[in-house]
């Protein structure tokens, strides 16, 4: 369970950063976006005790910020506000913000203390418990893909890459793990490093990826993935915040470009048990040339059956659905295999103490809580039920398209609120309000005309 904020936390932090005039409290709501308040430093002692009230229906909201008519939270049940704490070890500086703030994780409660059913971070914690009913401890670290746009748009309208402040010059190749990529945005790159730092965020890896201006930054591996999870949802609003000061905008659209790469969400997940041995790991394996066990292959088999059920979490929008195409590094089918990037679930070339499964089928825009608590609840299905996940596939996955995933968003939400496992670990309450919640948004943006109506039907029906 998540650990609440004590006094002797947020008087050290005060007291080493005199003059801090207000505390971000964040959570992320159902999208993944940063909800709260800005509270004044006076009145720090909310985040401890009483805590700071909220709505519950901030966890429900759309991707526009407006409540869902077609669930209870809201309006229909006249909005309730509930006590939000602090999250220990979350409080933190924020080095982008033009004056000296702070910014701390919140859980939303009751008032006797039992957790808030749509708060993302009791839906993990709910979802990892049957592994740690078995002795088991999810290690896992997330990757993250977004593009670096300029404020301004194109003569066409549209986004465009942003310019390298020294050169003046916007990419225009793939240039995948380009050096000089790197250095296009080295002041932006620097100024994230040292933002982590201060917020205690363990990113690793920098890189260029597969599209102009686009690029991926690492994670840590942790041994808590409500942490994990903590890690990636900072690691995004400190991205943000950083381009912003940049005079650009970090993008974690799943396709912001229909000709170039999709910006993925990427899980890498290995299971301990109490002498912290990688149970994932076995002798070397012919089949996929590692050394994994039969752990690994359940919990394989246990991904596979339910990405169907979680598509819907993995891709949580209208955009989401664009980045499945055909050789574009976002998989389209259930394949799974070892150090092979056209698959769904991929066994990376690791030694035994680093075998893992990589889980490649999330966005960047997805709730990284909602994914984590869905692979979780996967890989508990897989051991619990000993299932088979079939043969590893070699070569390119993408030449044998698989059927029985949703590529289009309403039946995404029709697979998850008909599922027969996730509801199971989710809550059958939270799965509920998530399926309405995304249905009525689904149904709102299809309903919106687009130019493109207009330039394709005005004339020729």
């Amino acid at each position: 369970m998540t650990e609440t904020l004590t006094e002797a936390e947020v008087q050290a932090f005060l007291s080493a950063h005199p003059g801090a005039t207000g505390i971000d409290m964040i959570m992320p709501d159902m999208c993944g976006i940063p909800r709260g308040k800005r509270i004044g430093t006076e009145a720090a002692a909310k985040l401890y005790r009483d805590g700071v009230q909220m709505p519950g229906s901030t966890f429900l909201l759309d991707s526009t910020g407006q409540n869902c008519e077609t669930i209870a939270q809201g309006t229909v049940d006249g909005d309730p506000d509930f006590p939000c704490l602090g999250v220990s070890g979350s409080l933190t500086e924020v080095p982008w913000a033009r004056q000296k703030t702070a910014q701390v994780i919140a859980s939303m409660s009751h008032r006797d203390g039992t957790p808030y059913f749509a708060d993302p971070r009791h839906v993990l914690d709910r979802a990892v418990q049957p592994l740690r009913d078995m002795g088991l401890t999810p290690v896992s670290a997330m990757e993250l893909e977004f593009y670096l746009l300029d404020p301004e748009p194109g003569p066409d309208g549209r986004p465009r890459p942003a310019k390298a402040p020294d050169t003046g010059t916007r990419q225009s190749t793939t240039q995948v793990y380009g050096m000089e990529e790197l250095y296009d945005f080295e002041a932006f790159l620097v100024d994230v490093e040292a933002a982590c730092q201060a917020q205690n965020i363990p990113a690793d890896t920098a890189t260029s990826e597969y599209g102009p201006g686009q690029y991926e930054i690492n994670l840590h591996h942790v041994d808590d993935p409500l942490l994990a999870c903590d890690q990636t949802f900072l690691l995004k609003r400190l991205i943000k915040g950083v381009a912003r000061r940049h005079g650009m905008i970090a993008c974690f659209m799943a396709k912001p470009f229909a000709e170039l790469a999709g910006c993925g969400l990427h899980v890498h997940v290995s299971l301990v048990d109490k002498d912290g041995k990688n149970t994932f790991a076995g002798p070397l394996d012919p089949e996929v040339g590692l050394p994994v066990g039969p752990t690994i292959r359940h919990a394989v088999g246990g991904l596979r059956a339910t990405m169907a059920e979680g598509m819907a979490l993995f891709a949580p929008n209208a955009n989401s659905y664009r980045r499945f195409q055909h050789g574009s590094y976002a998989p389209i089918n259930r394949a799974w295999g070892s150090d092979n990037r056209t698959v769904s679930l991929r066994l990376p070339d690791a030694n035994e103490n680093a075998v893992r499964v990589e889980h490649r089928v999330a966005g960047a825009d997805a709730n990284p809580y909602l994914v984590m608590a869905a692979v979780l609840s996967g890989i508990h299905h897989g051991l619990a039920n000993q299932i088979d996940p079939g043969p590893a596939e070699k070569g390119d996955a993408y030449a044998k398209p698989q059927k029985g995933l949703p590529f289009r968003w309403w039946q995404a939400v029709d697979k998850f609120e008909k599922g027969k496992v996730l509801p199971g670990y989710l809550g059958s309450e939270y799965s509920k309000v998530y399926a309405a919640a995304r249905r009525f948004e689904s149904d709102a943006f299809q309903s919106h005309i687009s130019m493109l109506d207009y330039e394709w039907y005005m004339r020729a029906v």
